[in-house]
């Protein structure tokens, strides 16, 4: 009965989640633009705007694998504001970068600040939401991502088609400085008791290991990302293929759907588990994919951009709860860690996979095998159901 008095839209919660939209969309405003500004400014090759992706994935997953040793010990401040700076730093650094060596170089340095502070801030909200309530609050939290991930590229394209890419990089520069008061009020605010929440004694009454149940969800994860590496990479270059008017809309209708699934999508994970959300969410990505893939008309384009929004508004938070119930208070930011690392590998992942195909076919042929990842995503889903099949206490990760 206290469960329902306990408030899940604090002012921290509200805050983090804020703080937490502007990170993503600066990441997407430029991840989405950048590897067409590399290609027409420097002539670049293939494999050099490649590159452009996965040494920024690279380094995020390398910043993260420091970043949960040092939320273990408590150093959130010092993580979330280095983190800004690096990613401030390499932001500005792109417009003033004279050859694409440099360049990368400035990528390497965002994906060290934005691998640190992505980390930090879903971490710390973790610890405002009621754990009765930890579901439906990580639904609404990653909401800000997944919204940053659908309006980013739509914004970050439209810059750079009718403005510049100078504007674009001091746009989201200024996106990353509001950032930083919205931080400097959370430390202070925040007592200890949730800045360090692991100084009470670990379940397990060990050292933090390497928790083996993150593998399962974030190898999902991974699968599910690598799709939406490939609408990153080449949704432009597919609406030229298919005499599209306006690709970069699927983003934004992309939204509209996660924007009507998420608030409910949370609550039937805390009731039903995953099981209630994966399987259906991963059908309408299987399907997004494929009505993309044979569409020849702005109409259908953005019909199966609901219809992809439809199962990645759903699994995407569905997959973090997941990983950041099966550890302890004092692994969440491994957990979270984890979850973030297997979306930007998943991401760099596609861009070369599906960027191999694209080219050995075309970009229709490309989505319609991107479903497969689906379709693998499904299947070992299942098989790990069938494996634990034995019933559980606590609330049924595998439904």
């Amino acid at each position: 009965m206290q469960q329902g008095k306990q408030p899940l839209w604090t002012k921290e919660f509200i805050v983090l989640t804020v703080s937490n939209l502007f990170l993503f969309l600066e990441l997407q405003m430029i991840v989405s633009s950048i590897p067409s500004y590399v290609k027409n400014a420097f002539h670049a090759t293939s494999v050099q705007v490649s590159l452009v992706t996965t040494l920024f994935a690279l380094s995020a997953i390398v910043a993260r694998l420091f970043s949960a040793r040092m939320l273990e010990k408590g150093h959130r401040s010092a993580l979330i504001f280095v983190g800004l700076l690096f990613a401030l730093a390499g932001t500005l650094g792109y417009s003033v970068s004279p050859t694409i060596a440099v360049l990368l170089l400035m990528r390497m340095l965002f994906g060290i600040g934005f691998g640190m502070s992505s980390t930090a801030f879903p971490t710390m909200v973790t610890d405002v939401i009621p754990p009765k309530r930890l579901g439906e609050g990580m639904g609404f939290f990653s909401l800000s991502t997944s919204l940053a991930m659908s309006i980013g590229p739509t914004i970050g394209i439209s810059m750079l088609q009718y403005g510049s890419f100078n504007l674009l990089a001091y746009s989201t520069s200024a996106v990353i400085v509001v950032i930083f008061p919205l931080a400097y009020w959370l430390i202070r605010t925040l007592p200890k008791g949730h800045i360090e929440p692991p100084m009470v004694p670990l379940e397990e009454g060990r050292k933090p290991a390497f928790n083996r149940k993150l593998w399962i969800p974030a190898l999902l994860n991974m699968l599910m990302s690598i799709t939406y590496g490939g609408l990153l990479g080449f949704m432009a270059l597919y609406g030229d293929e298919a005499n599209l008017a306006h690709p970069a809309y699927f983003f934004l209708f992309n939204a509209v759907s996660v924007l009507i699934v998420r608030p409910f999508s949370g609550r039937i994970y805390d009731k039903k588990g995953a099981k209630a959300l994966l399987i259906p969410g991963s059908l309408f990505l299987i399907g997004g994919l494929i009505l993309l893939s044979y569409a020849h008309s702005d109409v259908f384009m953005y019909l199966s951009a609901l219809c992809y929004g439809i199962g990645f508004g759903v699994m995407q938070p569905t997959l973090q709860t997941w990983m950041i119930q099966v550890v302890s208070p004092k692994q969440r930011g491994m957990a979270n860690g984890m979850f973030l690392n297997s979306l930007d590998f998943g991401v760099a992942a596609g861009a070369l996979i599906l960027g191999i195909i694209a080219k050995a076919s075309d970009y229709a042929w490309m989505y319609r095998l991107s479903s497969l990842f689906i379709v693998l995503f499904l299947l070992i889903y299942v098989i790990q159901i069938i494996a634990k099949r034995k019933p559980k206490t606590q609330i049924p990760l595998e439904g």
